[in-house]
């Protein structure tokens, strides 16, 4: 049985991504953090870690970025989720007797345009998704509600006060699959991650983004951090897609032109999941 660690708990968005990615019997080792699910793989605890890396509405996880950085680990895949917040609570709750509603951060931003008609209603950040329903059953919480996807409200047996309140409907979140086997390989990859520092100086990225793009290199993200202890500089990450694996080899001579080129991960494109609604349970 493959272990993986996933940030949050039972029914979170992390659980699902990872059932759908890796399929076969996984146990879920749950993380109360991104930094502790990567400490958890640096360990040798898990096998895999699956980290969620940007959502279509809210963006990038700049901290999680970092932590790539930091920890050094292997992308090998990824696999990306259409999410549906909702509403929920004990069975018996109004949605006008919610005197608070909880969520992980991202999923309240994700839901801002829905939650601006209940200004009665305070909004607490948590940890996870999931785990702010499993709590409010656990603790048999009155008046205060999560917002989560469908799972955790069957999981937990709470009743759903309003369904699919995320503004935007195409609201997708990314999520990578993570090693810490520096040798592991991928068949068929027609996708990487890459890292860089540029010189301080006019044109560098043109020039990167020229030999790229010379080399029927697809540029799909590209994502910069500042480098700490040196103003003014940044480090970027870059998503490139490409049909002939030569060609991405070629593009690599960029490190003529940039400092500290890293190959974060070589992996086949993610599917998309559209319907998880009979997601496995463990």
């Amino acid at each position: 049985m493959v272990k993986v660690a996933i940030q949050g708990g039972r029914a979170s968005f992390h659980e699902i991504a990872a059932r759908n990615y890796f399929k076969d019997d996984v146990e879920m080792i749950e993380c109360a953090s991104f930094p502790i699910l990567c400490e958890t793989l640096k360990k040798e605890e898990v096998d895999y870690a699956v980290m969620a890396i940007e959502n279509s509405i809210a963006g990038s996880i700049l901290p999680n970025y970092a932590l790539l950085q930091k920890f050094d680990f292997l992308i090998i895949g990824e696999i990306y989720l259409r999410i549906e917040q909702n509403l929920m609570a004990l069975p018996g709750t109004t949605i006008d007797k919610v005197e608070k509603a909880r969520s992980h951060y991202m999923a309240l931003l994700q839901c801002q345009d829905f939650l601006q008609k209940y200004p009665h209603i305070k909004l607490e950040e948590y940890h996870d998704t999931a785990d702010s329903a499993r709590d409010i059953r656990l603790n048999g919480e009155k008046n205060v509600a999560a917002i989560a996807g469908r799972y955790a409200a069957e999981l937990y047996n709470l009743d759903i006060l309003a369904e699919s309140i995320e503004t935007e409907k195409k609201n997708y979140t990314r999520f990578l699959i993570l090693s810490r086997d520096k040798r592991f390989k991928t068949e068929n990859k027609n996708k990487a991650t890459i890292s860089f520092h540029l010189p301080n100086r006019v044109g560098a990225l043109a020039d990167v983004l020229r030999v790229i793009v010379e080399n029927n290199i697809n540029l799909t993200k590209i994502q910069s951090l500042p480098i700490i202890g040196r103003p003014n500089e940044y480090t970027f990450y870059v998503d490139c897609e490409f049909f002939n694996y030569e060609d991405f080899k070629k593009s690599i001579e960029i490190k003529n032109i940039v400092e500290n080129l890293r190959i974060l991960g070589e992996y086949r494109k993610g599917e998309t999941i559209h319907d998880y609604t009979k997601s496995r349970q463990a």
